[in-house]
C-alpha cells in the first residue's frame, strides 16, 4: 500500500482513503460513546458538558485527508450513536451530518503546514465554529419560523437570539478550547511524521499544498451554501408532523446498547489497526526482495 505519484503530487491511493474513512468512523464512534457515559453539570444558566471530541476527526483530516476523515466521522456518529442503539432520526440526521462534516472539511483544508500552530488554532476553532453557527441559525430560524416553540432558559432572557447566542460563545469558549484548540496543538506536531508512514503516505509536506484560495472558490461557496439549505430544510421536515425514515427498537436496551455499540466500534477499530499492520509488513517484504 503505497502514495501513488502524479507529477511532483502525491496521491492517495483509494486503500488508504478507505483505511482513513474506517479510522475517522470508528475512533469516533469510541469517542461519541465515552461521551455518553460522561457526567453533566450545570451552573445556572452555564451547562457543562462534553458534546463531542471534535479534535479526532479533525486530527485525521490535518494529517491525512478532509474529505475522508470527515465523512468517516459523520458515518461514525451515525453507525454507533444511532443505529446500533436502536434510535434512528430520519431526515433530521442529515442536517447534522451536513453541518459537520462541512466544518471538519472546511477546518482541514486550512491547514498547509501541521507544524504551524497559528494554522492549527484557526483550524480548531474553525471547526467547532461552523458547526456551531449553522446549528445555531438553523435553530432560530425554527423559532422564528413558528414550527418549534422557545425553550427559555433560567437566567437568561426569553430571546432566542440571546439563548443560541449564549450557547454558542458557550461551546465556543468551553468545548472549543478543551476539546479542539488543546489537543490539536498538542498531537498534531507530535504525530506529524510519524503516524503517515503506518498508511504508507508522505507527510504533508511531501505532498500537494492547497491554499486557503486554492479551495475557496466560488464554486465551493456556492456548494456549501446549497448543502446548508438542504440540512436546514431536512431539520424543518422532520419537526413537521411527517416522520420520514425514523425507527427505534421496541425494546429498551438502557446501558447495554451502548456498551454494545462501544464494543462494535473498538473491534472494527482494532481490526484496521491489525490490517494496516499486516499491510505495512508485506510492503516491506515486497521491498526487501527488490
Amino acid at each position: 500500500m503505497s502514495t501513488a505519484t502524479i507529477g511532483n503530487r502525491f496521491e492517495l491511493t483509494s486503500q488508504q482513503k478507505l483505511m482513513i474513512f474506517i479510522l475517522s468512523m470508528s475512533l469516533y464512534g469510541i469517542s461519541n460513546m465515552i461521551t455518553e457515559l460522561l457526567p453533566q453539570f450545570r451552573v445556572g444558566p452555564v451547562e457543562l458538558k462534553v458534546e463531542y471530541f471534535i479534535f479526532i476527526p479533525l486530527l485525521f483530516a490535518i494529517l491525512f485527508n478532509p474529505l475522508y476523515a470527515a465523512l468517516g466521522a459523520c458515518v461514525g456518529e451515525l453507525v454507533f450513536g444511532e443505529l446500533l442503539l436502536g434510535q434512528f432520526g430520519g431526515v433530521s440526521e442529515l442536517e447534522k451530518f451536513i453541518e459537520f462534516s462541512l466544518a471538519i472539511f472546511v477546518a482541514g483544508m486550512l491547514v498547509t503546514d501541521p507544524r504551524n500552530k497559528r494554522q492549527l488554532a484557526i483550524a480548531a476553532y474553525v471547526a467547532i465554529g461552523i458547526d456551531q453557527l449553522l446549528g445555531t441559525i438553523v435553530d432560530i430560524a425554527k423559532v422564528y419560523i413558528g414550527i418549534e416553540d422557545l425553550e427559555a432558559v433560567p437566567g437568561l432572557p426569553e430571546s432566542i437570539l440571546a439563548i443560541e447566542g449564549f450557547s454558542f460563545l458557550n461551546a465556543m469558549i468551553v468545548s472549543g478550547t478543551l476539546f479542539s484548540l488543546l489537543p490539536i496543538i498538542y498531537l498534531v506536531p507530535r504525530l506529524y511524521g510519524k503516524v503517515e508512514p503506518l498508511l504508507g503516505m508522505k507527510p504533508r509536506d511531501g505532498r500537494a499544498k492547497v491554499s486557503v484560495a486554492g479551495f475557496v472558490t466560488p464554486r465551493f461557496i456556492i456548494v456549501a451554501i446549497l448543502l446548508f439549505v438542504v440540512a436546514g430544510a431536512a431539520e424543518f421536515l422532520s419537526e413537521s408532523d411527517l416522520e420520514l425514515f425514523t425507527w427505534e427498537w421496541e425494546m429498551d436496551l438502557g446501558n447495554i446498547g451502548l456498551w454494545l455499540s462501544l464494543a462494535v466500534a473498538v473491534v472494527i477499530f482494532i481490526a484496521t489497526l491489525l490490517i494496516i499492520r499486516k499491510k505495512r509488513k508485506t510492503n516491506h517484504k515486497g521491498e526487501t526482495i527488490v
